[in-house]
């Protein structure tokens, strides 16, 4: 798994990377109340806002990692988006896309370097 500075988690799921929110970022943000996912089909840049968060605290984006196009989502989030909270590295993922550009990956953090990043 790879980790962003957004609290992202990035898994390389065969032509896939699949994308979700890290233990720390759903601690943060306290009890998910609202998941807003993006369509299946739609091309992202890295950087584009595709997910919206709702909690209890905040409102919060889920940022494109990379460019590519999305290939699924998670429809369990918007019926119970409680699940980012009690397992967001595992059910709780937001969404598949297919990379355009698989170097893009190297920029990101291994599991110690995002442990060591949060403190």
């Amino acid at each position: 798994m790879k980790y962003t500075e957004e609290h992202e988690w990035l898994r390389n799921d065969d032509d896939v990377v699949v994308v979700g929110i890290t233990d720390h970022a759903s601690e943060q943000l306290g009890d998910v109340v609202f998941v807003e996912l993006p369509e299946v089909g739609t091309q992202v840049a890295k950087g584009d806002e595709i997910v919206v968060i709702e909690s209890v605290k905040a409102a919060s984006d889920i940022l494109a990692p990379v460019d590519g196009e999305i290939v699924e989502v998670n429809e369990a989030l918007v019926d119970d988006p409680a699940k980012v909270n009690s397992d967001p590295l595992g059910e709780a993922w937001f969404f598949k896309m297919k990379i355009s550009d698989p170097s893009q990956m190297d920029d990101y953090m291994d599991e110690d370097a995002y442990k060591e990043f949060i403190g």
